[in-house]
Formats: structure tokens, sequence, C-alpha cells
């Protein structure tokens, strides 16, 4: 009975929802997009090409490790146990993640799955791998490192005790801050204590040097408080590295400073600040003064260092986190050039200390304001070694905000994340402001594919997995918009095979010609014509045209002034990186308040509604504005008395739009806006004799409360009546539609005949309505599908209005973000899970659960580079080289049986050498029956080429012969050069010296003789292959 009344009060004779019951409501959780929770923690696979990005546990959601490839390759790792990522590895084929909870989880990137986990029996405060070694290294907080088989998933039996509390006993407690392992000598561990640092010797099993940074009083240190100078210290260290090489040290300290040792001697080259040098000694450096005459301003806390390489490893620099004084206008990341590393063994120590106190050149890597770098990740070209700072193209900083940034390295321009890194990372790069969703049909966005200018790919790895095709023609088209005024476009699919992936970019701060003051409200996609409005907090609309830049890799010329009330023409403002895409078209400054409305129809219109209360159509064929109007003009005065006597005079609210659409009756396109109060009004747009359109009021309802959703439908058949370009083309040829309008409040819905019809309503009954559409199931009917306070998704019949099922949805979705929730005609949700995540589910699903897994992720065929070795003037003074094979014995014990890895890689090798030899064979086989050739003639050749090869071979000794007795002659000049400097010099020898210009004498000896010379060939033969 209700559908019958209801109808006939709406003008609805068909019960369009005929073919929806309750059992076809249910969830299926379809995808996540985004970053659940706060980042913690990022690290890069240089071999692989994978990105792993680590969240904290908070009130938004539990700590994970994302870890992203190429495209759209999204793997979701959840802790053991709801902790936050602190540290986070890679290792080879695994990553190592140590949480809050003092649990070290290691996961495969081959089965994306935990392998194993493990609980220390002390706090574990340093963690750290080497790609080429099955053993992790744990620093504990009371000072002994613990060694965990990654292969055999267990601790092993090698332990490091606290060297510094053996050294200075009355060290209260030391725990491990950092451990590093020597860059060129993988039997060489830096070991970081908060009271300094050692250099410990896997193959002597003892410390062979010890630091301790020691400020004598009038020392200035890193201290920002001048009132410390005057007393001595011992600033605890906070970081410590190797130089690429392993010549230097460096050390980071609680008080900002940066000491930079000599190894060998334990020596200082240098202690200085990122301004301030020679620290360490009474009455050097100065005081950062504060924002106030007699202050002083403090530094931050060094966060991070690392000493980078390029591609000749002993041109180096060192990127700094930190450690800058808080009342500088500019912060971001420091850098210091610090050029080519002068050659040890030849410079005096004033050229050491030099360059380090004046480095080549200085700058600073801008961040956003009032963000502070607290960590950042080098994204190196190829190798994994060198602590992952080798010949590094970008860097990879996360700010304080939890917001990341990419720079590119070592310039420091900024690099943006669209179609470089995941778009779940575009959440964070900067946070998400504004998002919303508008179908497409799919071919129109297969055309819609950007090209632009862009860098060297960061992420290349994995393999995508193989979704279902297409479920819908129409592809769900998100556009988000990011607090730095940037817009992106993507496709958020229907949990089905995704074709265009790719991201579509639009630079709003470029159009309306300003930085500053770019904050988002809303955006309309027009997906028909290819245009995209953009709505300002400020009152700008901005339009975007799909089209071909002719001025691509030209900087556009300063923008002019923008016209006040009227249209801006910004054709030329464009971005000089896109070469094609959504160009700056027309600007409109309605000078009004914020817009709180906006939509851009599929025929040309947009109409925009400012909170100051106006409202303004543009007409895009000219582009021209041809209405522009208050709301209260048009709206009828709400006439319903009260039975109090108001002693002041009536105010009036105001009123602005909230909702505004486009459909087609009859005969005309319509206009439909809806205000904050809950009036409704129609226009009809009409042609002039001029070739352009007018606007007419047409008549206005009065609802009860703010409308939240205009949707025109047709009334015979249920299906949308929005003004698209084919309707409109039917009004031409006669074809009319019979309209009728649902228009949603918080409170309650209406079914009426625009424009003034009473129609059908309903109140809902307990919980207001957040987010309503229309929406379709299959071909069995249409329904109305709200968000309500409640936790409820609801759905209701047409023309009835009578609930025909709810699915509670809270558990996925945030409820108090309920309003910006956007649902679509075929039933999907796209709403906000936390501050940067979104979730995609659909009502009418089956009971799909989330799927975390999209792609593969390990590719096999990659394979590890083979560690830096020390240099060959370092074995040539008798440096014992320790291999990663001579660690497993040493770590893991002579009766540990062979690893996973050394077994695939010994099956890889025995492979490898079967192949080379099946080729080898077949090659001398045909090449021996291929050709036409007798077997005296076949004789003759052999005989001739071995004779060629014999004469090539004696000429070749012959030079060898003579180059070898001028090399002798040029070591014995320089070993008599370098005794008789000692001499000179008055320099105190030690025995190992002697020992090793005996050896050199001996060397000098023997290569004068050439019996000696012929009995020492092998030994000849190793300095002469190195040199």
């Amino acid at each position: 009975m209700a559908h019958l009344l209801r109808g006939k009060q709406a003008g609805v004779q068909n019960d369009l929802s005929a073919g929806l019951g309750p059992d076809l409501f249910v969830i299926d959780d379809i995808s996540r997009f985004g970053i659940n929770s706060q980042i913690s923690q990022i690290a890069y696979d240089p071999v692989q090409s994978l990105l792993a990005v680590g969240t904290n546990d908070t009130q938004f959601g539990s700590g994970q490790i994302y870890i992203f490839g190429q495209r759209r390759i999204n793997v979701i790792l959840p802790l053991p146990r709801r902790a936050s990522v602190k540290v986070l590895q890679f290792c080879a084929d695994k990553i190592l993640c140590l949480d809050s909870k003092n649990d070290l989880s290691v996961f495969s990137l081959e089965t994306k799955k935990l392998l194993a986990s493990y609980s220390p029996p002390a706090k574990i405060t340093a963690l750290h791998s080497d790609p080429t070694l099955d053993y992790a290294l744990l620093g504990t907080q009371n000072g002994e490192i613990l060694a965990y088989d990654l292969d055999r998933e267990s601790l092993a039996p090698f332990k490091i005790p606290n060297f510094w509390k053996e050294q200075n006993p009355r060290a209260r407690g030391s725990p491990i801050v950092t451990l590093s392992f020597h860059p060129r000598d993988i039997g060489t561990l830096l070991i970081g204590y908060s009271d300094g640092a050692v250099i410990y010797s896997f193959k002597q099993n003892k410390p062979v040097k010890f630091f301790q940074y020691q400020l004598p009083r009038g020392a200035p240190g890193g201290d920002s408080d001048p009132s410390a100078i005057n007393i001595a210290r011992t600033p605890a260290l906070t970081q410590a590295i190797w130089h690429p090489t392993g010549t230097f040290i460096l050390t980071g300290h609680e008080d900002s400073s940066l000491v930079f040792w000599d190894p060998k001697d334990g020596r200082v080259v240098m202690a200085r600040t990122l301004q301030d040098t020679n620290v360490d000694k009474p009455g050097a450096g100065s005081t950062s003064l504060g924002s106030t005459p007699g202050t002083f301003a403090f530094k931050a806390p060094l966060f991070k260092i690392s000493w980078c390489a390029n591609q000749d490893p002993d041109d180096t620099g060192i990127l700094v986190a930190g450690g800058a004084p808080t009342t500088l206008p500019t912060k971001g990341l420091t850098f210091f050039d610090l050029g080519r590393t002068p050659v040890y063994a030849t410079s005096s120590w004033q050229i050491l200390t030099n360059h380090f106190e004046s480095p080549k050149r200085q700058r600073i890597l801008p961040t956003p304001p009032n963000a502070e770098v607290i960590d950042f990740c080098l994204i190196p070209r190829s190798s994994p070694h060198f602590a992952g700072a080798y010949d590094p193209i970008a860097v990879l900083a996360l700010l304080s905000s939890g917001e990341v940034i990419t720079l590119s390295f070592p310039s420091g321009l900024p690099i943006s994340p669209t179609n470089q890194l995941h778009f779940s990372m575009t959440f964070v790069h900067p946070f998400v402001t504004y998002a919303h969703l508008a179908p497409i049909e799919r071919t129109r966005w297969l055309g819609m594919t950007e090209r632009r200018a862009q860098g060297p790919l960061i992420l290349k790895g994995g393999a995508e997995a193989k979704h279902p095709l297409k479920r819908f023609e129409s592809r769900n088209i998100v556009q988000t918009a990011h607090a730095d005024g940037t817009v992106r476009l993507w496709d958020a699919g229907h949990g089905d095979e995704v074709e265009n992936d790719a991201l579509l970019q639009i630079d709003i701060t470029q159009a309306v010609g300003r930085q500053d003051d770019v904050n988002i409200t809303q955006t309309s996609l027009a997906g028909a014509t290819g245009e995209l409005a953009v709505g300002l907090k400020s009152g700008e609309v901005v339009v975007f045209r799909w089209g071909h830049n002719k001025n691509a890799g030209k900087e556009s010329p300063p923008p002019g002034p923008n016209a006040p009330r009227a249209l801006t023409n910004i054709s030329e403002r464009r971005d000089p990186a896109l070469i094609e895409g959504l160009l700056p078209f027309t600007m409109l400054d309605g000078q009004n308040g914020p817009v709180s409305a906006l939509k851009l129809s599929d025929v040309g219109f947009v109409a925009v509604g400012f909170e100051g209360g106006s409202l303004v159509v543009i007409d895009l064929r000219g582009p021209a504005i041809i209405y522009n109007t208050a709301v209260q003009d048009f709206i009828k005065q709400d006439k319903r008395g009260s039975f109090r006597r108001n002693n002041g005079q009536n105010t009036v609210k105001p009123e602005w739009p909230t909702a505004i659409e486009f459909s087609v009756d009859y005969s005309s396109i319509l206009l439909h806006v809806g205000t904050n109060l809950g009036h409704l009004a129609t226009f009809k747009l009409l042609p002039d004799p001029s070739g352009r359109y007018t606007v007419q009021f047409a008549g206005s309802s009065s609802l009860d409360d703010r409308i939240i959703r205009i949707a025109p439908l047709s009334a015979d058949t249920g299906r949308p009546a929005y003004a698209s370009q084919t309707t409109v083309a039917n009004l031409r040829d006669g074809i009319k539609v019979n309209g009728v309008l649902l228009a949603v409040t918080q409170s309650g819905t209406r079914l009426f005949k625009p424009a003034s019809h009473k129609g059908a309503h309903k109140t809902w009954d307990e919980f207001l309505c957040d987010s309503a559409a229309i929406v379709r199931y299959e071909e069995l009917g249409y329904a109305l599908l709200g968000l309500y306070g409640d936790g409820y998704a609801r759905a209701y019949s047409i023309p009835a209005l009578k609930e025909l099922g709810s699915v509670k949805v809270d558990s996925i979705l945030d409820i108090r973000r309920f309003s910006e929730a956007i649902i679509t005609n075929s039933g999907d949700i796209l709403g906000w899970k936390g501050p940067s995540e979104m979730a995609l589910i659909n009502v009418f699903g089956t009971g799909q659960t989330l799927n975390q897994s999209n792609g593969a992720l390990l590719n096999p065929e990659l394979s590890i580079p083979a560690r830096p070795t020390i240099s060959n003037l370092q074995w040539i003074s008798g440096t014992q080289y320790i291999t990663p094979s001579d660690m497993d014995i040493l770590i893991g014990g002579p009766d540990r049986p062979p690893s996973k890895r050394m077994i695939m890689q010994a099956r890889a090798d025995e492979q490898q050498r079967r192949a080379e030899s099946r080729i080898a064979g077949s090659t001398s086989t045909s090449s021996a029956t291929g050709q036409d050739e007798g077997y005296w003639a076949y004789m003759q050749r052999q005989l001739n080429e071995r004779t060629e090869k014999l004469g090539i071979m004696g000429d070749s000794m012959d030079k060898l012969e003579s180059n070898s007795a001028g090399w002798a002659d040029e070591v014995g000049k320089f070993v008599r050069k370098q005794k008789k400097n000692l001499v000179m010099g008055g320099c105190e020898v030690k025995v190992w010296v002697l020992e090793r210009y005996g050896m050199f004498d001996r060397l000098e000896l023997e290569m004068r003789s050439k019996s000696s010379w012929e009995g020492h060939a092998e030994h000849f033969g190793r300095f002469l292959g190195l040199f």
C-alpha cells in the first residue's frame, strides 16, 4: 500500500526495486588505498627495486609493513603482535623487522609470509645485517651483541661482550646504539655505545680501537647553552658510521657534534657542527643566538647521518638530518659535498683536517615549512653495499608530521611521486585533504594517458598478479587533493583488472599563479569531455581541459593578475614538464567565500556555489558567465510562525549551496541547487538566439534539513536522468525523459517532480544520514543506499522508501567520516578508514575478505653483487681479508652445515657449469663436422694456429720481462726514498714498519736477479696483477 501511495504522490507508477531483497546485501572488502597509520620506517632494496614502509601502532591501525613494487604491486605484512615498527631492513630475500614489543620478525619476500619471530632475552637497541650473510646482529641494552641465524631461524652461539664495560668498569650502563660492518672488510665491525665507539675484529676476536669524544673546559662543543662551556663533559654518542672506503669514522653526538676520527690511531681529525668547526678546542666555535637579544637557540638532535659515495667511493658527501638551530628560517637536510678524499698515506694531517673543515660545498635540501626531517632513506642506483649509500639518485625524507617527500640527490629538487611511487604512498606525499569519485566510461579513461617528462623509475621490481576481467564498463576514477595544491586522478577499479593504472597529476598552484594558500575544497570531473573543475577555499574555481602542451619543456611566463568576479584565461599557466594531459583552461575568482558546491556537467556547463551565498553558472563554450545571483534572491523565505513572541528582530541565517546537479526533463536541461537550510531550487537552461544559453528560475521546494544528495532518475525505468551528452542529444530528436528527483537530507528524503511538487517523503527514524546515492544491482532493480550514524549502510526501495536491508560497515570505515564517503551506482563505497587510508567495499557482495597480497615480489634471477673488498695496498701491507664464507664459520662455528642459500648457490653454479660445457661441446662438434675439410688440411690449420699463438706468447714474455725490470727499479727507488724520509723526519719506526720494509727489500733483490725472478714468478705475478 505504501508503494502505491508514495508512487502516486511522486509520479512513479512502477516498483523500481521489485527484484531486490535483504539477502543481497553482503559486504565485499575489495581493497585498501593509502597507509593505515603513521609511518615510522622506510627501507629500499636496490637489487629487487622494492620499497618497504613500516607504521606505528596508533588508534587508527596497528603497525604493519607495506612492500611496494612497480605499478600497483603491493603486499601488506602484519606483525605477529600489535606493535610499532622500529627498525626495518632488507637482507637478501628476506626483510627484517624489530618492533616496539622487542620482537624480531623475519619475513620472506618469496612467500610473502612470516618465517620466524624471535623474542631475545634482552632489550634490543640496534639491528644490523648484510645481504651476503645469513646472520643478523642484535645490539642489546646491556651492551652485548647477539647473532641470530636467519637460515636456521634460531640464535647462534656467537656472542660479543660489552667491551666498553671492560674498558671502563665504572661505566654504569652503555647500551649499543648502532652497528656497522666495515664497507670493504666484513671482518671488522664498528660498535657504537652510548659512551663511545669501538672497532671489533672478528678475525682477532677482540676490540682493536676505542673512541670517546671528550670536551675540555672552554670547548663549546655542539651545545647551544653557553653555561655548559665551563664544564668538562662527554656528550653521548647517537650515530657511528664508516667512510665508504673505511678510511675514517664519523660519530654523531647528542650535542649535535659531528666528530671525524682516524681509525688507525684513534685521533680526532675534526670536530664540528653544521655551522662551526674545531668545537672540541677551547675558545673555538660560536653560540647560536636566539630570536631575541640575550637568548640562544636550541639545536635539533642529529636524527640520522649517512656518508654517501659517488660512483668513485673516494668521492663522498655527508647527508645529515637534524642538528640545525631551531631559529633557522629554512629547514631541511644538510649535505656536505666533501669531494675526493685525500690519499691517507701521502697526505699531511693538515690536509686531512682541512678536508672536513672546509667542504667543497655545503647546501640545504629544502623541505616544507613547519616540518622537521626525522629520518630518510637513500635510493641507490644498483648496489646494496656501502650502507645503502652508494651512488644514490634520490632520497625519501620522513617528516615529523608523518608525511614523506622525495628529493633528487644531491641537487635536492622535489620529485613528484606520481607514477614514481605506489599510489598509496601519494596519500602521505603530502597528506590528502579531499577526495571524490566519479564514474568514467572505460574507453574514455583508457585514452586519458598522461605524458610527462620524468626521471629514472625508482620502483621497478615485482610482478603483477592476475585479476578478474572488468566487471563494469564504467571505471571508478578517484580525485585526491593534497596539501601542496596537487590533484591526482587514478582508477580505484572494482576489484578487477585495472587496464590503465597510471596516475594523472594537476598542479593547482601553477594555475592560480601562487604557491601559498591553495586549499582545495571541491572537485568535479566530467569524464565524457575530459574536463576537471577544482574549487578552492580562497574562492577560485579552476577548469582544466585535456590537451597537448605546445610549450612543453619551456618555463611559463609570469602569471598576470586574476580578474575579480570574472573569468581569467589561464591557458598559458601550464606545467612545463607536462606534454599531454589536463591543462589549465579558465578560472573564476568568485571572492565570496570558499567554494561549497561544484558540478561540471558532461554538456559543457559549470555550476558553482560559494559559502558567501552566491551561485554562478559558466558556459564553457565561451567561456562565459551566464548566471550570477545570490541564494536569497530565489529561495522562498520560511513562513512558518511561532507562538513564542520574539523580542528582537528576526535574524536571517546564512545560506549557501551544498549540492548541485544537472538533469533533463521533457524539453530542457535542468539545474538543481540544494542548500544547507534544506531549500532546493530548480533552473532551466534554455538556448538563446545569440547562440549561448540563458538560465531561468523554475521554482523551489523546502525540505527539512541540509541537502546532501540530489539524484535525478527516470520515473519509468529508474535509470539516472543526468544531463549526459546522449540524453541532451535525444531531446533534439523528440525523445523525452519522464524525470523525477530524489533529494536526500540528513534527516529524511523526498521523491518528487521538480520544481515545486510535494511528492513522497520519508523521515529517518533514529539516526542521521551522512551520505547517499541511488544504486543498481544487475538487472534486478534500483534502491536508495545511505550511510547512517549508527554505522550501518541501509537500502530503501523506490518509490515506497521501505527498508530493503542493512549491513554494518563501521568495522571497515571510520564512522566519523561517513559524510566524506562516496557511493557509486554499482554499490561500491569509497570511504575513509583512517587519516591516510581509504577502503573500497561493495554492498552487493558474497562475503569476500580483503586480499593483502597483490603480486609477486622476489625475482630469483636478480643476484646480489659481490661485496666490496679491501684495497690492493691494504692487501700488500698484510691486511688479512675475511670473506662472507669465513664469517659463516666464525659466527656459526665449523660444525654448522651449509645454509639454504649456499646450497642453492652451489646448485646454480653447477647448473651454469654444465650448461656452459654443453654449449662448448656442441660448438666444437659443429665446427668439426660442419665444414667440408679433409683430415690433413684440418691438422695443418691447427698446427699453423698453435705456432702463431706460441709466437705471440714469446713476444709477450719478452715485453713482460722488460716491463718487470723497469717496475722493479721504480719500486727500489720508492723504497729508498721512503727510508730516507723516515730517517730525515726523525719518526719513531715501529717493529711492524721494519718488517714491511724488509719485505720490500727482499722483493727488490729478488726481482733484480733473473734467476730469482724465474724462481718467484708466482710471487711477482701477485703484485703485478694488483698494480
